[in-house]
């Protein structure tokens, strides 16, 4: 079901869940949100924002560009870069960071890798990539479209879907159930945050779980 909540108010919720709590709330719809082999670039940043797509594929003989896309973003949106995992060549950098950070871009999610680290991390910008590389990406890859499906980590992502990133990774949630996932994450990062306190004070780890009904909530639901 199409998401009724606004944009920037369902991001906030989103925010304050773990990519954990959220994985397991996309497996009660079936699905497998988590982009593999997609890490933090600087640990301890947080991102939640709707996909802002770039396709990338190798030049011909024809040059194309590489980041001119960064004036048409804002506030809210997560830049997503799909260079087929490649790793020797970036699509992102200082110039790019420092753009994005300006205009309120919540963070970067790259299907390859970026280079100018000390840039990132001087910027306190979140980005998600598979690693780090200086070599650049001009002359090498091109954009060969924008707002379109792509592939992050073996996971689709469509343009406006919701992507949430911590030190755990990034996980993708489409926009269509949004709202379903979110109840379901907040109603199980609660149980969780729950039965560690209760397991504190001295209960066994069985017996809370059965308290809260931790099982259930991961349950997969049943199609409509």
């Amino acid at each position: 079901m199409e998401s009724k909540k606004p944009g920037l108010e369902i991001l906030k919720e989103y925010k304050s869940l773990s990519t954990a709590a959220i994985s397991d709330a996309l497996g009660t719809f079936g699905m497998i949100g988590g982009c593999l082999g997609i890490s933090p670039v600087i640990p301890g940043l947080r991102m939640a924002g709707r996909a802002f797509t770039v396709k990338y594929v190798p030049v011909g003989s024809v040059k194309g560009t590489v980041g001119d896309y960064i004036d048409d973003l804002g506030p809210g949106d997560v830049v997503v870069l799909d260079n087929n995992g490649r790793t020797d060549c970036t699509v992102w950098g200082d110039i790019l960071t420092v753009t994005a950070k300006m205009k309120g871009v919540e963070g970067t999610v790259i299907d390859g890798v970026c280079r100018d680290v000390p840039g990132i991390r001087e910027e306190q910008y979140p980005i998600f990539t598979r690693g780090r590389f200086m070599v650049t990406g001009k002359d090498r890859v091109m954009v060969q479209a924008m707002q379109v499906p792509v592939s992050v980590g073996n996971v689709q992502v469509k343009p406006g879907d919701i992507l949430v990133g911590d030190d755990s990774g990034v996980v993708v949630v489409p926009w269509e159930i949004a709202e379903g996932v979110l109840s379901s994450a907040q109603a199980i990062e609660e149980a969780e945050n729950s039965i560690v306190q209760a397991v504190k004070s001295g209960l066994s780890l069985r017996e809370v779980r059965e308290k809260f009904g931790y099982h259930k909530l991961q349950a997969k639901k049943m199609q409509e």
